[in-house]
C-alpha cells in the first residue's frame, strides 16, 4: 500500500497514489485464500492488466512533464518527480507481494487440485522431446534473434510484449566476454500456457517462456548460454491532441492512434536477479532511464493468467449467481407499455442487459417510432444495439448516434463503428475537441394516440453488452416528460453545438449546471446542519480527485454534516481525520464484479434528493465533459437505491476501510453475520422480482 505521507499533503492524497492504493485491493483478492483458486489468478490478471494501462497514461504523463523542464513544472502544484520515485518504490513492493502470492500460495494450490507448472530444468525425456518439436513446428516462424551492439543495434520493442534478453559468449573466443541479445516470446500469436504430456495423474502446463528458453541455443549458433532473463517494454499511450476548435479532430485521433505504440518508452520491467551490468547495457541500448526501472519475478504479462486453462473445474471458480430477467418487462410485446405506466431500474450485471437491448430492437421494428438517438462512449465487438439502429434506419426511422472517439483505448472500436453506421445511413458526430461526451443517455420518440412520446434510458454504464456482465450499473427507463424533454434539449446541443434555449431544471449536466447544483447542494446540507437539523450526503462513486469538490466536502464536516463515501477507486480525500474530516466515514468494496454505479443522495430536509450519474467527481469530469446526472422520483425506486447502498454499508467480507491511517484495512464491523454485498444485492434483487412476479400473475 501506499504509505509515503511526504506525497500526501494535509488536505488530499494524490490522485495516482490513491490509484495503487486501489489496485492493491485487486491484489488483496488473489491472495484472499476464501476466493476461489481461478478467481485469484483472474484477480492476479486484472492487477496486471490495471498497472499497463496505468504506466501506459499516468506514469508516462508524469514523465512527459519532466522531459518539459522546470519552468512548466513551476505552475504545478505537485513534484512529478516525487510522485514517480514514489510510484517506483510503491510498485516494486506489490510485485514482490505479487511474486509470494503466486510461488507461494498459488502454484503449490495449483497442485492440490493436480494442475502443475513445469520449469524447463524439471522436464523429463518425453517433454524435452515435446518442447522441441513444439518450438520447431510452432514457434520458429514467430521468434526473431537480435544481436545487441551498442551505438549500432537498437531494437524496437513492441509495447507490452514479451522478450527474452540472453547473455552469452562466443564459444571460439577465449577472452570471456560477453555479448548479448534479444528474443521476443510470441505469445500474442500462441497460448501462454502449453500442456505438456505427462504420465501422472492431473495436467502439467510448461509457460511458453520457458519453451523458449529451452530452445534458445538453436538461435545463437556459435555462443554459450550463460543465462536468460524476461524483460517488457511499456510505452507512452496516452494520445496527445491538441484542444482546439478547429481541424477535423477525427483525422487527428487516427493519426495519434498510428503513433501510441511508437511512444517513447515510460517502464522496463526485468527479472530481477539480471546482473546489473546487464541492464545497464539494456538501459542504453533501449533508452530506459533510472526511474523506469521496475523489478518483478522471472514471468512478466500475467494479464495472460485470464486464458489460465480450468480443465472443466468449475468448483475453482465463483459460484453462478445468473443474471434475472427484469419481472416487469418479461413477455412484452412492447417495451414502451410498462415504461410509458412508470419509470423502471434495472440493476446490471444482477439483472439481465436484455431490457437494454430490447429498448432498441423494439424501437427498431416499431412502425410508430420515428427517431433514435444514442450516445456511445464504448461500444462491444458484436453489438445487437448497433445492429439494432442499423435495422431502424433500413425501416426509414431517423436514427443519430453521437460516438466519442476520445474513449481511451477504444478509439479505434469506435472509429470503425462509426463509420459502419453512416455508411447504414445513420446521422453520426463524433467527438468536440477538447470535450469529451461521457453521457450514457439515449432516446426514442414515438407517434401515440396522443401525440409524440418521448421515453429515454439514461445509466451509469456505457452501451455495452460484454461490460454488462461483469460492471455493477443502474440503468433507468422513463417516460417522465421531466427528463425526456431536457434528454432531447442534451441532444439538441449535441446535434447543433447550440446552446439550449431553457436552463436544465431537473438534470445535472456537465459544462452546464452539474458543478454549480452539486456544491448548492452540499451547502443547503451545512446550512441545515449549522441550524440544528439533521444533515448527510452519501455518495458512491468510481473516482473522487477533485479539489474543489472535496473542499466543499471538508466544510460540510466541519460544519456537522454527516458523510458517507463508498468510493470504489481514487479517493484523493482524507478521510476521518481529526479537525479536517472527522464527519466523513469513506470505504470501498472490491468483489467479482465491478462496482462502477454512480449514487448521490442529499438528505434535503428529509425531502431527499437523489441522482444516478455517469459522473465521478473528478476535475475531469465536472470541468471537461458532457456528463448526464438524473433525479430518481419514484419512492418505490429510491428505496430500493437506498436498501442497495445499506447492504454496502454493512458489509463485512469485501470493505475495506479509507479512512486515515486505515486505507485498505478491511471492515470487520456490524453483525457476526457474514454480509458480502454483492450477494446480498443479488437474493434481495431475485426476492423484489418475485414478489413483483406474483403480482403480476396472482393465482
Amino acid at each position: 500500500m501506499a504509505k509515503d505521507n511526504t506525497l500526501k499533503s494535509s488536505r488530499f492524497i494524490h490522485r495516482d497514489i490513491s490509484w495503487l492504493d486501489f489496485n492493491y485491493r485487486v491484489l488483496q483478492e488473489a491472495k484472499d485464500p476464501n476466493v476461489p483458486l481461478f478467481e485469484r489468478l483472474k484477480f492476479l490478471a486484472i492487477y496486471s492488466s490495471n498497472l499497463d494501462e496505468f504506466f501506459r497514461v499516468r506514469v508516462a504523463n508524469h514523465r512527459n512533464l519532466l522531459r518539459v523542464g522546470k519552468k512548466t513544472m513551476r505552475q504545478l502544484d505537485y513534484d512529478p518527480e516525487a510522485v514517480l520515485l514514489n510510484i517506483q518504490k510503491v510498485v516494486s513492493e506489490h510485485a514482490e507481494e505479487f511474486s509470494l502470492i503466486f510461488m507461494e500460495q498459488i502454484v503449490p494450490e495449483l497442485k492440490r487440485h493436480d494442475i502443475h507448472l513445469v520449469l524447463r530444468e524439471d522436464l523429463t525425456q518425453e517433454q524435452e522431446a515435446f518442447v522441441d518439436t513444439f518450438f520447431q513446428d510452432n514457434l520458429l516462424p514467430f521468434v526473431q534473434p537480435v544481436l545487441l551492439v551498442k551505438e549500432k543495434i537498437r531494437p524496437f520493442l513492441n509495447n507490452a510484449a514479451l522478450y527474452l534478453a540472453i547473455a552469452m559468449k562466443d564459444k571460439d573466443d577465449q577472452s570471456n566476454q560477453h555479448h548479448y541479445g534479444i528474443i521476443k516470446i510470441p505469445s500474442d500469436h500462441l497460448p501462454r500456457f502449453i500442456e505438456l504430456p505427462t504420465n501422472k495423474p492431473g495436467h502439467e502446463l510448461i509457460m511458453l517462456d520457458d519453451i523458449v528458453r529451452h530452445s534458445v541455443m538453436w538461435l545463437f549458433p556459435g555462443y554459450q548460454i550463460l543465462d536468460t532473463y524476461s524483460i517488457k517494454l511499456t510505452r507512452d499511450g496516452e494520445l496527445y491532441i491538441d484542444d482546439e476548435y478547429q481541424g477535423d479532430l477525427v483525422k487527428k485521433i487516427k493519426s495519434s492512434l498510428a503513433k501510441r505504440d511508437v511512444g517513447p518508452a515510460s517502464r522496463l520491467v526485468y527479472d530481477k536477479t539480471i546482473p546489473t551490468s546487464f541492464l545497464h547495457y539494456l538501459m542504453d541500448v533501449l533508452g530506459v532511464e533510472k526511474l523506469g526501472l521496475f523489478p518483478e519475478g522471472r514471468y512478466h504479462n500475467n494479464f495472460d493468467f485470464f486464458n489460465f486453462p480450468s480443465y472443466g473445474k468449475t468448483h475453482l471458480k465463483d459460484q453462478p449467481l445468473p443474471p434475472m430477467d427484469y419481472a416487469q418487462f418479461a413477455g412484452v410485446e412492447s417495451i414502451f407499455e410498462p415504461i410509458r405506466s412508470s419509470d423502471h431500474l434495472i440493476h446490471i450485471p444482477y439483472h439481465k442487459y436484455e431490457p437494454v437491448i430490447q429498448f432498441f430492437e423494439h424501437a427498431a421494428r416499431d412502425p410508430n417510432v420515428t427517431h433514435i438517438k444514442i450516445v456511445q462512449y464504448r461500444v462491444a465487438p458484436n453489438s445487437r444495439i448497433m445492429d439494432a439502429l442499423i435495422n431502424a434506419v433500413k425501416s426509414g426511422k431517423q436514427v443519430y448516434a453521437f460516438i466519442e472517439v476520445k474513449a481511451r483505448f477504444d478509439e479505434e472500436a469506435n472509429l470503425r463503428w462509426g463509420e459502419q453506421l453512416e455508411r447504414a445511413g445513420i446521422i453520426v458526430r463524433y467527438s468536440f475537441p477538447g470535450l469529451k461526451v461521457h453521457s450514457k443517455i439515449a432516446l426514442v420518440r414515438r407517434i401515440e394516440k396522443d401525440g409524440p412520446q418521448l421515453y429515454s434510458y439514461l445509466s451509469t454504464g456505457n452501451f455495452h453488452e460484454v461490460t454488462a456482465k461483469i460492471y455493477s450499473d443502474l440503468g433507468l427507463f422513463t417516460a417522465d416528460p421531466r427528463i425526456t424533454n431536457e434528454i432531447a434539449r442534451i441532444f439538441s446541443f449535441l446535434e447543433t453545438v447550440k446552446l439550449p434555449n431553457e436552463d436544465f431544471k431537473h438534470l445535472l449536466v456537465g459544462q452546464f449546471n452539474l458543478r454549480k447544483a452539486l456544491t448548492q447542494l452540499i451547502e443547503f446540507e451545512m446550512a441545515e446542519a449549522i441550524a440544528g437539523r439533521e444533515a448527510s450526503i452519501r455518495l458512491k462513486l468510481n473516482s473522487l480527485q477533485d479539489e474543489e469538490m472535496i473542499e466543499k466536502l471538508y466544510e460540510a464536516s466541519d460544519a456537522g454534516v454527516k458523510i458517507e463515501l463508498n468510493i470504489r477507486g481514487i479517493c484523493s480525500l482524507v478521510a476521518g481525520k481529526k479537525h479536517l474530516s472527522q464527519n466523513i466515514n469513506a470505504f470501498s468494496i472490491v468483489d467479482r464484479f465491478l462496482e462502477h454505479s454512480r449514487v448521490f443522495i442529499f438528505h434535503h430536509g428529509g425531502n431527499e434528493v437523489i441522482y444516478l450519474s455517469s459522473a465521478d467527481w473528478m476535475e475531469r469530469n465536472l470541468s471537461f465533459r458532457i456528463e448526464t446526472s438524473f433525479p430518481i422520483f419514484d419512492p418505490r425506486l429510491i428505496a430500493e437505491i437506498k436498501d442497495i447502498l445499506n447492504i454496502q454499508s454493512s458489509d463485512n467480507v469485501k470493505s475495506r476501510s479509507l479512512n486515515y491511517n486505515h486505507i485498505n484495512e478491511y471492515n470487520r464491523h456490524g453483525s457476526d453475520l457474514a454480509v458480502r454485498s454483492q450477494h446480498e444485492t443479488y437474493y434481495y434483487l431475485r426476492r423484489k422480482n418475485d414478489e413483483a412476479l406474483k403480482l403480476m400473475n396472482p393465482e
